[in-house]
């Protein structure tokens, strides 16, 4: 009753997150976004320009006709731009971006437990099946298969779920793990890195009660993301900043240096 019990649990939620995997579909950008670079809000423009390329221009899709946020890319399968794409998965015959991205990744982790409660399940029949302790052909040709068929996946889905975990460690995409996307300050893998803590949470939200269920609790609307905050030494406005202030100092007047000596000499 146990086996059983545990079985239908992580066979429902194995269904449950490959349902949202597939049939969540993609977001496209705002209509906030679509307008011609010309026609764009001041705030809408300033909030772009944190992240744009070495020519200081605002992303513009061609094939969509419309301005790519930040994270957002084209997809040539799904022939649209996705805000937050990770990658286009044929798995699920979907594209993986900001709206399942968190689907993907618990129907990963789902898929996992589900093929190693089988292994671990059938492994004791397996071992009978060469001591010789099944007299059943048919069922020796089924626990064979079946065990070889969950160890297989488990192997497999074990590397790609460990890859996807390091990813969202980094708060990376897999787009941007093999291209750094590129900010005013030049290309940069860990632009988005804020923390561990911090990186779960845009994808699965604050509520950690929510964390295990397929349910959307992603953290803002996929078209701004907070960047990792630069060190006063990286950051070419602060080193502007205080060297305009110590050229200030620098071209005090001399009228109040010595004012200040005769204050000095008064008092001693």
């Amino acid at each position: 009753v146990a086996y059983l019990v545990v079985f239908h649990i992580l066979f429902v939620l194995f269904v449950w997150t490959y349902w949202k995997s597939v049939f969540t579909l993609p977001i496209q950008p705002g209509k906030k976004v679509r307008e011609p670079t010309p026609f764009i809000p001041c705030k809408i423009k300033a909030e772009m320009l944190k992240r744009t390329q070495k020519s200081f221009r605002i992303r513009f899709c061609d094939r969509c006709q419309l301005i790519k946020p930040d994270r957002c890319h084209h997809c040539s399968v799904c022939a649209m731009c996705v805000l937050k794409m990770d990658h286009h998965c044929p798995w699920v015959n979907n594209c993986i971006g900001f709206s399942n991205y968190k689907f993907f990744l618990l129907f990963l982790a789902y898929s996992l437990l589900y093929c190693l409660y089988i292994a671990a399940t059938v492994f004791k029949y397996f071992i009978k099946y060469w001591t010789g302790e099944l007299t059943n052909g048919r069922s020796k040709f089924h626990i064979l298969f079946l065990l070889f068929v969950a160890v297989m996946f488990f192997v497999s889905l074990m590397f790609l779920f460990g890859y996807h975990c390091w990813l969202v460690s980094r708060n990376r995409s897999t787009l941007e793990a093999f291209s750094a996307p590129v900010f005013q300050n030049g290309p940069d893998k860990n632009g988005f890195n804020l923390g561990f803590v911090k990186n779960l949470q845009q994808v699965f939200g604050e509520e950690k009660k929510l964390w295990l269920l397929p349910i959307a609790s992603s953290q803002g609307d996929g078209h701004f993301f907070p960047m990792r905050t630069l060190s006063e030494a990286r950051n070419p406005l602060l080193t502007n900043e205080e060297q305009w202030e110590e050229d200030g100092i620098d071209e005090e007047p001399q009228g109040s240096g010595e004012a200040s000596s005769l204050a000095i000499e008064r008092e001693t």
